[in-house]
């Protein structure tokens, strides 16, 4: 599907892929019969009006990246802001959740959705509460409140500022990570944003020490050399 081009570009047969998904302005050059179009933000259909449903539909468009979808027959070449690229090839029964703004593009038969990043599968509650009690602690450290979740057939492309650290997650004790480093978790991964000193020194820091991601389960987590921001 995706073929790495060097550190920084990939290509891919959109043809052979079934359609690709990337992130807007990532489309280098292509060849063949291409067409292009905006997509659907996944998860934030039917999220509109007031109350809590309209706030998480504002907060899930607020945390993504506008998307386009290309089908046809040709190949195209992606990259973005030079930086890293790292291809992830998705196992059956397997889930990716990544940063929005570190998703590169993803082959468009992945069935995708939103979950909070904040508490993703472990404890402190999930939902859309979960979610609405984690915008705190992502204000706090830049960390998004949500992040897509991809799973199902295909693959997806991952960017980093200055390349990547994968870390295995099984053991016995978490893999904590901070949350400004933090690209991806692969696999049978939850994940829970955590506070590591007080309410006051974290509001004064605002720092991945101050929030900590706990990382627990089985696969593995994508952490990039850098705290910068995409």
């Amino acid at each position: 599907m995706f073929e790495k081009v060097n550190g920084k570009v990939v290509k891919v047969d959109v043809g052979m892929a079934g359609g690709v998904v990337a992130r807007s302005g990532a489309m280098l050059f292509y060849s063949g019969d291409i067409s292009f179009a905006p997509h659907q933000i996944p998860g934030a259909q039917g999220m509109g009006g007031g109350g809590l449903m309209g706030m998480a539909g504002r907060m899930m468009a607020g945390e993504h990246e506008r998307t386009m979808l290309a089908q046809g027959n040709g190949q195209v070449h992606y990259g973005f802001a030079g930086l890293e690229v790292h291809v992830v090839q998705m196992q059956p029964g397997a889930s990716l959740r990544v940063e929005a703004s570190r998703l590169l593009a993803n082959t468009a038969g992945l069935q995708s959705s939103i979950v909070s990043v904040a508490s993703s599968g472990g404890g402190g509650g999930g939902g859309l509460m979960g979610a609405l009690r984690g915008a705190a602690s992502g204000a706090l450290t830049g960390q998004g409140m949500f992040t897509t979740q991809l799973s199902g057939h295909g693959a997806a492309v991952l960017l980093a500022h200055g390349g990547f650290l994968e870390l295995q997650v099984g053991g016995p004790n978490p893999v904590v990570v901070d949350p400004q480093a933090f690209v991806a978790a692969y696999g049978n991964v939850q994940t829970e944003l955590k506070t590591a000193l007080s309410w006051r020194d974290a509001v004064g820091r605002g720092s991945g020490e101050a929030m900590q991601l706990h990382c627990v389960g089985q696969g593995v987590v994508y952490v990039q050399a850098s705290e910068e921001k995409l």
